[in-house]
């Protein structure tokens, strides 16, 4: 399909969500601003989405606002309404992204290849990716620049924050000591790890000589466990749940020296800063939906939980297929995290193996 696309001039993004998607959307991006720098984009992307890249270089946000019903696509078609681009990149599956899609003016529409075309996308596109055998979400999203006859490369990302966010950060962190945050909450109780496991982790990264920072969104699930988790543990910590807006939590998992989270946006916002990762998976493939190239500290009982339902090895499986059931996440041990901690330490920071207990 390479060899049928001329270089765009312009280039429309169409994805709306969610934080983790977009995070690895950015890469694929800004792969495509290297290799063809004077490329106009515009991103078609969710309103809270759109608040965390506010800022990211030569693109061009268009909110589109997914509660507001059909005002939403009037909206939408009212702000693109004599733009004509020369590809759009169809990277959500969802319905009411597809629907967008018609608000989107575009020669060429290219959607995921049909076994990925879920919704009915494939109604919607023109041109489809290739087809890709167990991807993870991100390969998937370079599969669209590689449609345009781009070389895969590996991901970078320059994440828009600017210096006064970063000088909050630091502020808000003052310490001598090496920084360790946790992000305790996803957006469904399921997927998170008992309070307990968090606060048993707290108390061992504290011990390491770690400070430790709660960090996370308002809403009351995610305050109410943080506060048993503080409640739990035998050291203090630090606890900014709800206290900080998107920009100013990359900035935080920036000067981080690692993250603990489940599958969480915040977990691949922190991959996006360079920040060392361990993800808590149990529900859905680390593989697939895991912290990128953090893989390797990946704590999963996916693979147990996934075989132990549907009675069949994970090979004979449909790819992506997710685990079910409201205690999971508690097939994952304490020790299990404990030796992440310490292989992530012993490769990343070597100076820091002889602080505390290992």
């Amino acid at each position: 399909m390479s060899s049928q696309i001329a270089v765009p001039k312009s280039l429309c993004i169409l994805r709306l969500s969610a934080i983790g998607d977009v995070c690895h959307a950015v890469a694929m991006v800004q792969q495509i601003q290297r290799q063809w720098p004077e490329i106009k984009i515009t991103w078609v992307i969710g309103k809270v989405e759109a608040m965390l890249l506010d800022g990211l270089t030569d693109v061009e946000f268009v909110i589109f606002d997914k509660k507001a019903g059909f005002k939403g696509y009037q909206t939408l078609w009212q702000q693109l309404r004599g733009k004509n681009f020369d590809v759009l990149f169809h990277m959500q599956v969802a319905l009411r992204a597809s629907f967008a899609s018609l608000c989107i003016p575009a020669k060429i529409k290219i959607g995921f290849d049909r076994t990925r075309a879920k919704e009915g996308q494939w109604l919607f596109t023109n041109k489809k990716i290739l087809p890709q055998q167990h991807p993870h979400v991100l390969d998937g999203f370079m599969g669209f620049a590689q449609s345009l006859g781009l070389p895969v490369e590996k991901p970078t990302w320059n994440m828009p924050i600017t210096d006064q966010q970063q000088l909050w950060a630091s502020e808000c962190l003052i310490s001598e000591k090496p920084i360790a945050v946790i992000s305790p909450s996803a957006s469904k109780a399921e997927r998170n790890w008992h309070s307990e496991g968090y606060a048993a982790i707290a108390d061992h990264l504290t011990e390491r000589g770690f400070l430790v920072v709660l960090c996370g969104g308002p809403t009351t699930m995610e305050k109410l466990l943080a506060e048993e988790i503080i409640y739990i543990a035998k050291q203090p910590l630090t606890n900014i749940v709800g206290e900080t807006n998107l920009k100013q939590l990359l900035a935080i998992l920036k000067v981080a020296h690692l993250v603990i989270a489940p599958d969480t946006g915040p977990a691949h916002m922190a991959v996006t800063v360079n920040t060392p990762t361990i993800g808590l998976y149990a529900h859905s493939n680390p593989h697939r939906t895991g912290p990128y190239n953090y893989q390797h500290y990946v704590v999963s009982s996916y693979k147990q939980n996934i075989e132990q339902q549907y009675k069949k090895p994970l090979t004979k499986l449909p790819w992506g297929i997710r685990a079910k059931g409201s205690n999971l996440m508690n097939t994952i041990t304490i020790s299990q995290v404990k030796n992440k901690i310490r292989q992530l330490i012993a490769d990343n920071y070597p100076e820091l193996r002889d602080i505390g207990e290992l």
